[in-house]
């Protein structure tokens, strides 16, 4: 008889067209050009063949915009959690003050409602930006999960290649100075855990990298090593979700609108690694990376990996002081 399969959880985050480019520094991100009418369509039917449901963590200024509405209304329609992924999506967002911080939150927490009929109770910060006071205004808030940390030693390293392909100005280049984290954040743990903050808590569900070596495995890295070498790209996956089965690591995998989009549907994000392997071979190649998943792992959204652990295993999560 075969063991039930343990839990994954599976998001994505809706970054739009014009964040990139903002994020990059090119100029005409202003008029917040988009591609949600085609990565939202795509994605979602993708999801569908496969009997998925998972969640998109939607930015608050694309739910603002009425001509995204219908794209971000489907999703919502589909099944699928929305979560908050911030207003500005500023990778920085650790360097508001908290009275910004709660804007922040808030703003995109009312547009995402607005524009899907439904409140976020999930958030990831933009670029894995986390502090105490972003914690702190999620659980003033009611939110039952973070989902920000990234626990690699390869921050620096993402930060370097980042700096290296942007067309950013040196005042720029100091703001986003902390981006994607130091390389302590690969000593963080893989599994959920909780956050104390004063006299409460709240989950942290980390996106997870290959447990003993920390290195990132979510979807976008895969189809990058899969432009050199798909076989290979696929046997790291297999090696990340064997140890992840042996550690009994839960994992919880990230998607991106590019890991559905080719350089044929959004050429100024050329630069975006991956992005010279058409939208075809990136499905492809993503179904094999989820079918192998799905294999080991019933993949559910974060908000019911978050339930889950909060209704049966919560005397197991480990408590864990706010991030200094």
């Amino acid at each position: 008889m075969n063991k039930k399969k343990p839990l994954a959880s599976l998001s994505l985050d809706l970054d739009n067209k014009w964040s990139y480019m903002k994020t990059h520094g090119d100029a005409g991100w202003e008029s917040f050009p988009s591609y949600l009418d085609v990565v939202v369509p795509r994605f979602l039917d993708f999801l569908e063949n496969r009997h998925l449901t998972i969640t998109v963590f939607i930015v608050g200024q694309d739910a603002a915009l009425e001509k995204n509405h219908a794209a971000l209304k489907q999703i919502a329609q589909a099944g699928h959690e929305v979560g908050n992924h911030s207003f500005n999506h500023e990778p920085w967002l650790h360097l508001y003050s908290e009275a910004e911080i709660e804007t922040e939150i808030e703003k995109a927490e009312n547009a995402i409602a607005q524009a899907t009929g439904k409140t976020p109770i999930g958030f990831r910060g933009p670029g894995f930006s986390c502090s105490p006071t972003v914690l702190k205004i999620l659980q003033r808030r009611g939110y039952l999960y973070d989902a920000s940390t990234f626990p690699t030693f390869l921050g620096p390293l993402a930060r370097a290649y980042y700096f290296m392909t942007s067309n950013l100005s040196q005042e720029d280049l100091d703001q986003r100075k902390a981006l994607f984290g130091k390389f302590e954040e690969g000593f963080r743990p893989l599994n959920p855990y909780q956050w104390r903050l004063e006299e409460t808590r709240l989950m942290e569900i980390p996106v997870t990298t290959m447990p003993l070596f920390k290195i990132p495995i979510h979807f976008s890295y895969l189809l990058y090593l899969s432009v050199f070498s798909p076989p290979l790209a696929q046997l790291y996956f297999n090696l990340a979700l064997t140890l992840c089965r042996l550690t009994k690591t839960q994992p919880s995998l990230l998607l991106h609108p590019l890991d559905f989009l080719g350089a044929e549907d959004a050429p100024e994000l050329a630069f975006f690694p991956a992005m010279n392997l058409p939208s075809y071979k990136k499905l492809a190649y993503l179904s094999h990376f989820v079918g192998a998943l799905g294999d080991r792992f019933t993949i559910v959204p974060l908000h019911q990996q978050a339930q889950t652990l909060a209704q049966r295993n919560m005397k197991a999560l480990k408590p864990r002081f706010a991030l200094s």
